[in-house]
């Protein structure tokens, strides 16, 4: 995607979805911040993301907020790969009919994997409300306007 199309120079794209970082090292590492710092660590990137793409006026804040979440994601599943024995003492099973029948490491590829995919889309799907909520509040400032 071009920069026209988002709006934003991919640097700051960038930049947006690295915010949403450090909650992954606090979350996967099982550091107690205390609730309203947990809370900022979930809530604010997502709401800084929204103010820049505000801020910039980008031509379509629920494309160019989906591409940063989604970059996030890609983030996420690497840090939560990149954390993997930090998080898990035995890597998780698949079991049932599976259980022992699979060569070895096979169980934790899949894992891994199904991890990644999941966080790509979870940061996805963090975009693409965070780029609605923008719009919504986007054309809530333009009626306002009108009405001045």
């Amino acid at each position: 995607m071009s920069r026209a199309r988002l709006g934003l120079p991919v640097w700051v794209i960038l930049l947006l979805a690295a915010l949403a970082l450090p909650r992954v090292v606090v979350h996967d590492l099982g550091v107690d911040v205390g609730g309203f710092v947990m809370a900022l660590l979930a809530l604010g990137p997502p709401a800084v993301w929204m103010l820049v793409a505000l801020r910039a006026r980008v031509p379509s804040p629920v494309t160019t907020l989906l591409v940063v979440g989604a970059v996030y994601g890609i983030g996420l599943g690497i840090g939560h790969n990149l954390m993997w024995d930090a998080v898990f003492e035995e890597s998780p099973r698949l079991g049932g009919s599976l259980d022992g029948e699979l060569p070895e490491g096979t169980e934790e590829a899949v894992m891994r994997a199904t991890t990644f995919g999941s966080s790509v889309f979870t940061g996805a799907v963090v975009g693409l409300v965070a780029g609605l909520v923008a719009s919504a509040l986007r054309r809530v400032g333009r009626s306002d306007g009108a009405r001045r």
